[in-house]
């Protein structure tokens, strides 16, 4: 390897170290990442691990709004809810966002979507949405998990029956706004 060519290959890597050292600095690397999954998810190459066996929902669970007002998970009994466990530092939590947005703008008024930040820094997720522009319903944790809910891995997404049943939970990102999808949850809707 000549001399010329090594300096110019020592400097492209320079380039790529300085490049990803200021993404995790300036903490975009997360959204950045989000953005590679989300290339991903639409080509159809990875489809997350879907668990269609029914079990009965619980409503035992204390939130808070994105507004700090405490809500009761039992208010949503009887509708067909898209309940979804995310946080800000999780980059294909970030790369199903905007599909799961674009649903909401479809079906949010047939279905209650529940989008559950598990960040710590509640302030972090409400930046994060309002940046974005998502108007998806953002809520807290304000009391322990029961079960059937048991988020092992993020994203996890469960959608639930009006007749209380846990129909459908999905770890790890996916594709959500769909023709097939709609159609899932339309006929949940109409059982």
């Amino acid at each position: 390897m000549s001399k010329k060519s090594y300096r110019k290959e020592l400097i492209e890597w320079a380039i790529i170290v300085v490049v990803g050292l200021t993404l995790y600095v300036t903490g975009l690397h997360t959204e950045v990442i989000g953005q590679i999954q989300r290339v991903v998810l639409a080509t159809g190459i990875m489809q997350p691990e879907a668990d269609d066996e029914k079990v009965a929902a619980s409503y035992d669970l204390r939130l808070s709004n994105i507004a700090g007002r405490t809500v009761s998970f039992a208010t949503f009994k009887g509708q067909t809810v898209f309940l979804n466990f995310w946080a800000t530092w999780c980059p294909p939590c970030i790369a199903e966002m905007p599909d799961i947005e674009d649903l909401y703008q479809k079906m949010g008024k047939d279905v209650t979507f529940v989008m559950i930040s598990l960040d710590e820094d509640r302030d972090k997720a409400r930046r994060f949405v309002e940046r974005k522009g998502f108007e998806l319903p953002v809520y807290f944790l304000e009391s322990p998990l029961p079960a059937p809910y048991n988020p092992s891995s993020i994203p996890t997404t469960y959608v639930i029956s009006p007749e209380g049943q846990v129909v459908l939970t999905r770890h790890g990102m996916a594709k959500y706004d769909t023709e097939e999808f709609r159609l899932f949850l339309s006929e949940i809707n109409s059982e």
